[in-house]
């Protein structure tokens, strides 16, 4: 969407005061902010990042083989990744990427001579059980803040930030962090994320533009061919992390927009007395099904996760819940027919919002994103 939005706006300065993100959101929202002094080029530079990137950029999975794919050797691969990773995939390949392709130091860079103002990600603490968004910022009214199950603290991001903010439960290891001079472990910022929007929000945001990942219908909802078949390890899997995982993001959304209509109808005198103000925000959602795309491209997967989602039963499309199955498939697939096919989606739908995304920029408001 962030490619369409740069065909949309063409050469000029960054587009955003605030950028925060959330898991894979993270990284995007630090790819942006490290490459703010480009302009508005930074938006194709993300999207160039992610269509070059591969399954192994992004973790290693060393499979068992013994004979064809079967749950003994699906259970043996994942007991020894367990053991030798604290999770089920080797992150190391993602920590690798990540030092290469970003370059910190630009984010401080661009904070400093005003051309950003804030950069902030959020994570999980499986350690306390409370959202945290960490932000940096050369801003001196920014501070932290904390609300019941959310905090914030400002922070210099770093690359643990965005491995902690991308932590997917189970499948990555969690990732140690330090917060109020103690250390607390990390997960993936989805997680238990009530209120997506209220870290751009208490940032100073008035404008929002929210990239989200809500589909208008899981695959894995959709009435499977046969309702009698009994469900996959892979697709109890699937199902529990698209639980874990649950969208808020279109619920805040409309909040907040239900809270702006109420302020601005409020007459003048009364609503200066109040301690909130009106935000205009503009969502943008896939328009398509993602797992439905992912399940097209299942056989790209790397041949080791293939085989051990293969031996869970996890890639058997004719059962029962064959799209919570898909779900699964696609948390693991960073390959180019999957990503190529998701760019494409986005730059469409934001083409197709072409009105309100210039609308929105139009408007001389500071504009933060959300992806």
């Amino acid at each position: 969407m962030l490619r369409g939005l740069a065909r949309l706006l063409g050469e000029r300065p960054f587009p955003f005061h605030i950028v925060l993100g959330t898991s894979a959101g993270a990284l995007n929202a630090t790819f942006l902010a490290s490459h703010a002094q480009e302009g508005s080029r930074a938006l194709e530079r993300l999207a160039g990042f992610w269509w070059r990137l591969r399954s192994a950029q992004v973790y290693r999975l060393n499979a068992w083989r013994l004979g064809p794919p079967n749950l003994l050797t699906a259970g043996l691969t994942l007991m020894w990744q367990v053991r030798r990773h604290r999770a089920l995939l080797d992150s190391l390949p993602l920590v690798d990427t990540l030092h290469r392709h970003l370059d910190l130091p630009r984010v401080e860079a661009a904070l400093a001579d005003g051309t950003l103002d804030v950069l902030g990600v959020t994570a999980s603490s499986y350690t306390s059980g409370e959202h945290w968004t960490f932000f940096q910022t050369a801003r001196p009214d920014c501070t932290a803040w904390r609300r019941p199950g959310r905090r914030a603290q400002a922070q210099l991001i770093g690359i643990d930030h965005l491995l902690a903010s991308a932590a997917i439960p189970f499948l990555f290891p969690a990732v140690p962090l330090w917060v109020e001079g103690h250390k607390e472990y990390f997960g993936d910022g989805s997680m238990r994320q009530l209120s997506p929007l209220s870290g751009a929000i208490h940032l100073g945001a008035r404008q929002i533009l929210v990239i989200g990942v809500g589909q208008p219908q899981r695959a894995g909802l959709a009435a499977p061919a046969d309702a009698t078949a009994e469900p996959s390890a892979g697709t109890i899997a699937g199902h529990a992390l698209a639980s874990v995982f649950h969208d808020t993001l279109m619920a805040d959304v409309e909040q907040a927009q239900r809270v702006s209509r109420t302020l601005a109808q409020l007459p003048s005198a009364v609503a200066a007395l109040l301690p909130y103000r009106p935000v205009q925000v503009l969502a943008l959602q896939p328009s398509a099904s993602l797992d439905a795309l992912a399940l097209k491209h299942v056989h790209e997967l790397p041949a080791g996760t293939r085989d051990t989602l293969a031996g869970l039963g996890a890639l058997e499309t004719r059962r029962a819940g064959a799209g919570s199955a898909a779900a699964l498939a696609s948390y693991l697939l960073f390959e180019p027919g999957f990503v190529h096919a998701l760019i494409r989606l986005g730059e469409a739908d934001a083409l197709q919002r072409e009105a309100q995304l210039r609308a929105f920029f139009d408007d001389a408001a500071p504009a933060a994103a959300v992806p």
